[in-house]
């Protein structure tokens, strides 16, 4: 809910149907956010390079292998290939899979979660929201998603942000890697780190503030990476680390209540699963977008911290 704007109960109003309509792409839009909307990216490799995305082994001080982590994109254009035969020896030999969300196929309970959460009636337009200098780049973004100004006045600044940051994405969330190595794990243990809930609860609990800023790091973002909006994905397939690093910590996220909410708070909330799994013998394969995994408040440094071993793997 918005902070300071609006104190209502929110488990007593119905979501507008136009809200329920964006659910599933927002929810894409919320998991890609932190590499899609964060950076515009450097190029890392050409049409032809072979696919190298970020996976990693996890070894015990003894060197036993405990389990993998694998950094992951949430959309990707048809037709992409990505799978290596590092990963594919992940999927086959770990024990159980550990995502962000389990249940992505859940598409009426996640537009009943994300009408609850990102609905609230009598608020400012959005174009009140931004600051003037911005106000054109907004109403470019507002006509390319299909979002008149009447209808902002029901939409927390937080989903705003996550409808217009899809405006440029590259890819559907249909061939997202989670997805398909979900599928892979079919009849095996699927364990979810966060939820679709939690995940836009994430967006929905930031102040009021925070969530402004957000709005205009994506409205600015957008316009910047608009020339080259695939530049990222190039990045991800080549793991090319140090522009993932970057788009972790730079644009939305060089911002330090949206970094610290967005991605620290949740690296360290997973560990502890993480963890636990890897003691109990279940060797995980842990996939999650891959700006949780680089950079020093990555998962890597952190399982790192714990004891662990970790190789990348090529």
């Amino acid at each position: 809910m918005i902070r300071g704007i609006a104190n209502r109960n929110k488990g007593t109003r119905s979501a507008p149907t136009r809200l329920r309509v964006f659910a599933l792409a927002l929810l894409a839009a919320a998991q890609a956010f932190l590499l899609a909307a964060c950076s515009g990216g450097d190029e890392a490799t050409g049409p032809d390079a072979p696919a190298t995305p970020l996976i990693y082994e996890i070894a015990g001080p003894d060197g036993a292998v405990r389990g993998w982590l694998f950094g992951t994109i949430h959309a990707l254009p048809d037709g992409t290939r990505w799978r290596t035969p590092a990963i594919e020896r992940a999927i086959e030999e770990a024990g159980m899979l550990m995502v962000e969300i389990a249940d992505l196929e859940d598409r009426a309970g996640i537009a009943a979660t994300f009408g609850e959460l990102a609905a609230t009636p009598d608020l400012p337009p959005l174009s009140q929201r931004i600051v003037p200098g911005l106000r054109s780049e907004l109403s470019t973004l507002m006509d390319e998603a299909g979002i008149s100004e009447r209808e902002t006045t029901r939409i927390e600044t937080w989903a705003a942000a996550l409808m217009l940051a899809r405006v440029q994405a590259d890819g559907s969330a249909a061939n997202g890697v989670d997805r398909a190595v979900i599928a892979d794990f079919a009849g095996r243990d699927v364990r979810e780190l966060e939820g679709a809930r939690a995940q836009l609860a994430i967006f929905d609990r930031l102040t009021e503030e925070d969530q402004r800023d957000l709005l205009r790091e994506v409205v600015a973002g957008t316009v910047e990476i608009g020339a080259d909006p695939a530049a990222l994905r190039r990045a991800w397939l080549a793991g090319d680390e140090a522009a993932l690093v970057e788009a972790a910590t730079s644009g939305i996220l060089a911002d330090p209540g949206l970094h610290e909410a967005l991605l620290a708070e949740r690296n360290r909330a997973w560990l502890g699963p993480v963890v636990t799994e890897l003691e109990s013998g279940a060797r995980p394969l842990v996939a999650v977008g891959a700006a949780h995994v680089v950079g020093p408040e990555g998962l890597v440094g952190l399982i790192e911290a714990e004891g662990y071993r970790v190789r990348r793997l090529r």
